[in-house]
């Protein structure tokens, strides 16, 4: 396993393709350390002794142990695990710990290839198996690009009149594949080792083009990056670790890339588009179900200690808001668990998540984010926007006066209310907006969530005890 000082000299030694605010920049670049301080804890933890069980795991291919951020999920436990993990590690960052798309790329991968092979008689899956191990022996980042630019909403990509609206095989030759397009909204991607490309929707048999997977390293000269990036206004006075964490999203644009066969996972298989597709968003929902609940857990914490702070910390209508809290973090929880309990195996031997109680507690979650900042706006009241700046509190003159008028309960230092109102400020308007997005959108829009509900749902059974106890014989 490598350390983080390893990973970050990987990247220094990678080509620039990274676009941000009208200039080419590098992976080192201070603008980008926030959000690569979230991957820096995956790797930190996994040195941690007491946290062996959880991030770190043996390899199914060697035994060899590795980051549990590299792991194919072959038991029950492993999907539980995985799930404890995320919600720690998410519990140390006020961000996204970020890692974890790679990763459920890679079990997307392992089951899909597989299926394919079966359906079709390719030879995907040992192409990926040899992936997995060059993946795994170097500890890596992978970053999942899944959502095309999609273009005009109401039409299927091949009936787009930019087909590249969707990205596309547009030319297959004897040492490779070329493709053409761009994914959107790719995290980590401007610190990622590898991108992982698969098709985002179900895709009809005039769509083969369009059914492609495939892995590239992230610095491809034909892969060019633009790059937003985002994280908490510095402290200049205040230092908290609430500061050093931020997230990175970008625009992958693929120029016309040639990828090699052996990182073909998927190559005009059409009828398996929607099944790659759907697979990585299931092994995604189930990530959700431990790093939404770590989420809410700073809200809680956030709202009691205001609450606290404020000196109404008792009053019922304050306990009753922390305990709706309390009810999203664990039933968004307990349903990850629940989807790790009834997960099966697939023909490839990775386990599989139950499909409703994953997109249960990923919608669960997603429907109540900005209820949770709701709630904490509540409590805290309206210093949340009107905070002063954290300079007018150290100035000579003003500073001793906002001290004096910041002050809540007794025995409560001026200090840390100004801290803790600094956070919640951050949560509610500042850092916290970009997470509140996606919160909703992440891993998928609340609708997919629906849909793969009312897919996987056993109506009929519910529709016989309806029929059952009314006397209707059918």
């Amino acid at each position: 396993m490598r350390t983080f000082e390893e990973y970050l000299e990987g990247l220094r030694a990678m080509k620039p393709n990274i676009h941000m605010h009208g200039e080419e920049i590098r992976r080192d670049d201070p603008r980008l350390m926030p959000a690569m301080n979230n991957i820096k804890l995956t790797f930190d933890m996994a040195q941690e002794p007491e946290l062996q069980h959880l991030m770190t795991a043996a390899s199914h291919l060697d035994g060899e142990r590795i980051n549990r951020f590299c792991h194919i999920n072959r038991s029950q436990d492993d999907l539980l695990k995985k799930q404890e993990m995320t919600r720690l590690a998410c519990q140390r960052t006020p961000a996204c710990i970020q890692r974890c798309m790679g990763v459920d790329m890679l079990n997307a991968l392992s089951v899909v290839t597989h299926e394919i092979d079966q359906a079709r008689g390719t030879e995907y899956y040992p192409r990926f198996v040899e992936y997995l191990k060059h993946f795994q022996k170097n500890d890596l980042v992978g970053c999942a690009a899944q959502t095309d630019v999609k273009g005009d909403r109401s039409l299927r990509p091949h009936q787009q009149p930019d087909p590249d609206m969707y990205l596309r095989i547009v030319e297959r030759k004897k040492d490779g594949i070329v493709v053409r397009g761009a994914k959107a909204h790719n995290s980590i991607a401007a610190y990622a080792d590898e991108i992982i490309v698969t098709p985002t929707r179900a895709l009809t048999k005039e769509e083969g083009d369009w059914a492609v997977a495939f892995a590239v390293p992230a610095d491809h000269p034909k892969v060019h990056q633009v790059v937003v990036a985002g994280a908490p206004k510095a402290r200049k006075y205040l230092k908290a670790p609430l500061t050093e964490y931020g997230s990175c999203h970008s625009v992958t644009i693929f120029d016309d890339a040639l990828i090699p066969w052996d990182r073909v996972f998927m190559c005009g298989e059409s009828e398996f588009g929607g099944r790659m597709a759907l697979m990585f968003a299931l092994y995604h929902r189930h990530s959700y179900t431990g790093c939404k609940p770590a989420a809410t857990d700073l809200f809680i914490g956030t709202t009691a200690l205001v609450a606290e702070y404020q000196g109404v910390a008792n009053a019922q209508h304050i306990r009753h808001k922390i305990a709706d809290l309390i009810s999203v973090a664990e039933l968004v929880y307990g349903a990850g668990i629940a989807a790790g309990v009834k997960s099966k195996p697939s023909s490839s031997g990775t386990y599989i998540p139950d499909v409703v109680f994953c997109n249960v507690g990923r919608r669960h979650a997603g429907m109540n984010y900005y209820h949770e900042m709701e709630t904490l706006c509540d409590v805290a009241g309206g210093l949340v926007g009107t905070l002063p700046y954290e300079e007018d509190f150290f100035e000579p003159m003003t500073g001793p006066l906002l001290n004096k008028y910041i002050q809540r309960k007794e025995g409560v230092s001026p200090e840390d209310v100004h801290r803790c109102f600094n956070l919640a400020q951050e949560m509610v308007q500042g850092f916290g907006s970009h997470r509140a997005v996606a919160g909703v959108h992440g891993g998928g829009s609340p609708i997919m969530e629906v849909i793969a509900m009312l897919a996987n749902y056993d109506l009929d059974s519910k529709k016989k005890i309806a029929k059952y106890l009314a006397g209707i014989e059918s």
